[in-house]
């Protein structure tokens, strides 16, 4: 297996256990630990498949510099991501799965114990499951061609947005069950995470239509 898909099935697991300690109402430090270390996984399975596919010739300073912008590391980064989608066919739609399986065992287990309005869940599902479907024949949200998607998806500050903000929406909805935290402050944070979450959604559907 590769480490990439290690990775995504090692936080899958983690958010999964997570969200059924949600449900027992154990220690919301410890499940907002385990979210965090879900959601940070997800940041690094990318370094994984990369740093494998090169042999080890790119190391996670390479790594880091891409992601902050290096032009010289994001040259010797490039070089390998082509490698990565040969050999790894599945790779980018597996990791979009792990994405998924995480959010929605959150997303049903917050409207389960009625935090959440079910119509929040069925929008979110909704929003995935048909902007998923025209990603799919793209092939990869990675790297968006039009200007509108570039700017609200494929950017540095829109890549970062919405992880951070299901990481506060989520835990802190923990602390709202396990702990009698003030709901509206969740309301507040998940509202935000819908807004990022469909507008994002909005610049996957326009790429696919006009990309």
């Amino acid at each position: 297996m590769r480490s990439a898909d290690a990775a995504t099935l090692i936080r899958v697991v983690i958010a999964l256990a997570a969200a059924w300690l949600v449900l027992l109402k154990y220690n919301p430090w410890v499940i907002a630990l385990m979210i965090g270390l879900a959601m940070l996984l997800d940041a690094v399975d990318g370094y994984f498949a990369v740093s494998e596919a090169s042999g080890g010739k790119v190391g996670i300073i390479d790594y880091i510099g891409y992601a902050l912008g290096s032009k010289k590391k994001a040259f010797k980064v490039n070089s390998y991501r082509a490698k990565v989608k040969a050999t790894a066919k599945f790779g980018a739609r597996m990791d979009i799965a792990g994405d998924r399986i995480m959010e929605y065992a959150f997303w049903i287990v917050f409207t389960y114990l009625g935090l959440l309005p079910l119509g929040v869940l069925f929008l979110i599902m909704i929003r995935h499951s048909f902007v998923d479907a025209l990603m799919g024949e793209k092939g990869t949200s990675s790297k968006m061609n039009t200007s509108f998607a570039s700017v609200v998806y494929s950017s540095k500050i829109g890549r970062l947005i919405t992880p951070v903000l299901k990481f506060l929406a989520f835990a802190y909805l923990a602390f709202v069950y396990v702990s009698g935290y003030p709901i509206m402050v969740g309301y507040a944070l998940v509202g935000l995470l819908l807004f990022f979450i469909l507008l994002r959604g909005a610049a996957e559907a326009y790429e696919a239509f006009a990309g």
